[in-house]
């Protein structure tokens, strides 16, 4: 893209930035046109990670509107596009608290009541810790 305008025609500062936007763009396009060319049939996903798939796909067109909307002008936080950007990222959250939810540990109850059953050992009356009747006192002489 830079290489297309004569360096004259913009200013230095910003060839780096624009030569990073290129390669973004390029990065993007490659992405777009994996998924554009792939059916969902063919993709052998449980409904969570098909969930995730099109919430990325709807962030990812979306964010390329927002880049579009600063191109010609416009400022993206006036327009719609900022409050479904939003809504998006929401259900994003919704998901992620469903992942999360499923990969938290479970308690095994019944494991947990013998931990505790055991861990609260008592002595058989008549012995002591060790299994053993207990030694006889001895009495001090005055």
């Amino acid at each position: 893209m830079a290489e297309d305008i004569p360096p004259e025609d913009y200013p230095s500062e910003i060839e780096e930035y624009l030569t990073g936007f290129d390669t973004s763009l390029g990065s993007v396009n490659d992405v777009v046109q994996k998924l554009v060319t792939t059916s969902r049939n063919d993709q052998k996903l449980d409904p969570l990670e098909q969930a995730k798939l099109d919430l990325m796909s709807a962030y990812a067109l979306n964010s390329l509107f927002w880049m579009y909307l600063v191109t010609q002008g416009i400022n993206p936080k006036e327009h719609g596009i900022k409050q479904e950007l939003e809504r998006i990222r929401a259900h994003m959250n919704k998901v992620k608290d469903i992942t999360d939810k499923k990969k938290a540990a479970r308690l095994d109850k019944g494991a947990a009541g013998r931990f505790v059953r055991n861990a609260l050992w008592q002595a058989e009356e008549g012995k002591d810790a060790t299994g053993q009747p207990p030694k006889a006192k001895h009495k001090r002489f005055k």
